[in-house]
């Protein structure tokens, strides 16, 4: 599984402010509420960005979405290109989704791939997902900085209704051990703690910890072929994790 290791101890906390399922190109996305994320991101210090796919429509002959009602992928990678721009060096990781999977699929091409090297952070790419590991602040023993372990992944499934989508969330912790997960696909903010025994193996014990499960909205209104199909209107909130530099905590808000 690829790790991504990024460190960041000038700030006492840090925001994880969440981009997926954004959908550019689909003919009911919604730009402001991408804008107004980046716009976050751009305007607070200590904000960052990760990126958990279908970030583009990518429609094609072959997909459930209309190739003739969304916008061609040239254009949604020019537009996605130019939007993250002021931000790219703040994007601490960047995967996937099944949308833009649809171009690699038919033609060989990861476009997320493209965009990633287009901002040269082609080293914090995962096209399945990744392990993050990020280091905040200087609140840990001798003043080094304190480590989260986020496992990130756009996943697949979970179902019509909430129940489903929230335990397809939390089965991400029967594959790595991590202190935050976060799952994308389903368009249904949520938020869920866990408790955990993690054993440490140095001193013969075991200790209880808490675990944060994040799951993200999207940038669609309702319509199109998620209407047709039955499926409820989605939430255009998207969480945003707290990372704490001063006292090990990840809590998150919508």
């Amino acid at each position: 599984m690829k790790t991504i290791n990024v460190k960041i101890p000038q700030f006492n906390e840090i925001e994880l402010v969440l981009f997926a399922d954004e959908h550019n190109g689909n003919e009911h996305f919604d730009r402001s509420v991408l804008e107004q994320k980046i716009d976050y991101v751009k305007n607070h210090e200590n904000a960052f960005a990760l990126l958990n796919g279908d970030i583009m429509e990518v429609a094609t002959k072959n997909s459930v979405s209309s190739v003739y009602k969304a916008t061609d992928p040239m254009t949604q990678i020019r537009e996605i290109v130019e939007l993250f721009e002021p931000i790219k060096d703040k994007i601490l990781a960047i995967t996937t989704g099944n949308h833009e999977a649809r171009t690699e699929r038919e033609s060989g091409i990861d476009i997320s791939e493209l965009v990633a090297r287009q901002f040269g952070i082609f080293d914090r790419y995962a096209e399945d997902g990744a392990v993050l590991f990020v280091r905040v602040g200087r609140g840990g023993s001798h003043g080094r900085p304190i480590c989260y372990t986020v496992y990130f992944t756009h996943g697949s499934g979970g179902g019509r209704l909430a129940g489903g989508k929230i335990n397809r969330l939390l089965s991400l912790a029967s594959i790595v051990d991590a202190d935050v997960y976060v799952h994308s696909h389903t368009h249904t903010p949520a938020i869920v703690r866990q408790s955990f025994y993690r054993a440490d193996v140095h001193n013969n014990s075991v200790a209880p910890v808490d675990k944060l499960f994040v799951n993200t909205g999207s940038a669609l209104h309702y319509g199109g072929y998620g209407q047709r199909a039955g499926f409820i209107p989605s939430s255009n909130k998207t969480p945003i994790i707290y990372l704490n530099g001063r006292v090990k905590d990840a809590t998150a808000t919508v």
